[in-house]
């Protein structure tokens, strides 16, 4: 199965809503690598690594998030892959 590489920033009240650590938990659970960090806008950044079924299936939960976040906008890229070994929160 062929791994694809997204990087998607999610907009909204995204941050000190447990977001990050529960992006680690959902990718996972998914099979997916990467990361999720903060950015100082108040977005959440996330680069995720897996199969293509899989990155769409951690976007539609990014599109909703954990249940004290309010998602605006999630914007999806897909890039070249960084060949991330696991998924893990930057800080």
């Amino acid at each position: 199965m062929q791994r694809v590489h997204y990087d998607i920033v999610v907009k909204g009240r995204v941050q000190r809503v447990w977001y990050r650590q529960s992006t680690l938990e959902t990718a996972a659970g998914l099979g997916i690598d990467g990361f999720a960090m903060n950015l100082p806008d108040g977005s959440v950044r996330i680069e995720a690594e897996g199969p293509r079924e899989a990155l769409e299936r951690l976007v539609t939960w990014c599109r909703i998030g954990p249940p004290a976040a309010r998602v605006e906008e999630v914007v999806v890229k897909e890039g070249p892959l960084q060949h991330h070994p696991r998924f893990h929160v930057r800080r």
